[in-house]
């Protein structure tokens, strides 16, 4: 395996860290990895870290749903229960800004929401470098999902989606000024991604699902994801609250650091601590995730 480390932040140029903290992949190889913080902008990175080429193993596990679509355990059914509510969330959210169009979900995963956006009368595209999810995907909207920009040529789009994408992408600024030049004059970006500085971080610390490492390479909080939506030209229009992400994400962090507890009582403290959680960012809105939305 080939690693990487980071010295230069994506976000501010600065090259000094301090180290933050250290995370086990609970996913699949129960390897340790550091995260650091950028002492500029607090950018939280997952340094070192597999390379671009390397990266794909990290994803080749039956209990990495959002690849794999399966449900093999109470925890999988928690998510896809949870997702049908999200799909529907998320096309609302949208045409709030825009009521139909042409959409590009980037980093489509195994395709519900496109499916979702089909079936409302979206013209729909989608990219997915991961060929098992890809085929997924294809299969599930019959679409032609590609696996790059690269084969979308120059079209435009009223909307690009990236739904927990973000973090996992390793040529962050490249990608983003990629995508932005695939927005209509008019066009809307919407990015979710985790934010660390919600409560359940704080109480689940390193056991925290979100840290996901090393599939998730950068941790934002607000205010980096400004700093860095500022960077290339993309005015915020608004922050929303995935306030659903809370109980999911505290439902596997229970798991991680209570192993061999009951599974109905790790699901009682998940759901205490995702109330919890929302509750503390009412006025913050530091909740478990955020949706950016962002024009140029």
């Amino acid at each position: 395996m080939a690693l990487e480390s980071i010295i230069v932040c994506p976000v501010c140029k600065a090259n000094h860290f301090n180290p933050y903290t250290q995370c086990i992949d609970y996913t699949t190889t129960n390897e340790t990895f550091t995260i650091i913080q950028c002492t500029t902008c607090q950018l939280l990175i997952t340094s070192p870290r597999p390379d671009a080429n390397s990266i794909g193993s990290y994803y080749e596990s039956d209990s990495y749903i959002s690849h794999t679509n399966n449900s093999k355990n109470l925890s999988d059914n928690a998510y896809r229960i949870i997702r049908t509510f999200t799909l529907r969330w998320k096309l609302k959210i949208i045409r709030n800004q825009k009521p139909t169009g042409k959409i590009l979900d980037y980093g489509c995963g195994t395709g519900e929401f496109l499916n979702q956006c089909k079936q409302s009368n979206w013209e729909c595209y989608g990219v997915e470098p991961a060929e098992p999810a890809r085929r997924k995907a294809t299969k599930l909207t019959t679409l032609d999902i590609s696996d790059s920009l690269l084969k979308l040529n120059n079209k435009k789009f009223d909307v690009i989606t990236l739904w927990h994408v973000l973090e996992h992408v390793h040529n962050l600024n490249e990608k983003l000024s990629e995508l932005k030049s695939h927005l209509a004059k008019d066009g809307i970006l919407f990015i979710a991604v985790p934010n660390h500085e919600c409560l359940d971080a704080k109480i689940y610390k390193t056991h925290w699902a979100a840290y996901d490492v090393p599939r998730h390479l950068w941790h934002f909080s607000q205010h980096n994801m400004k700093m860095l939506l500022a960077l290339h030209g993309l005015n915020l229009i608004d922050t929303i609250p995935m306030k659903q992400d809370s109980f999911y994400v505290s439902v596997l962090s229970e798991k991680y650091k209570n192993p061999t507890a009951n599974f109905l009582t790790n699901i009682v403290r998940a759901l205490i601590i995702g109330l919890r959680s929302n509750f503390a960012a009412r006025k913050t809105n530091n909740y478990s995730s955020l949706v950016f939305i962002a024009k140029p």
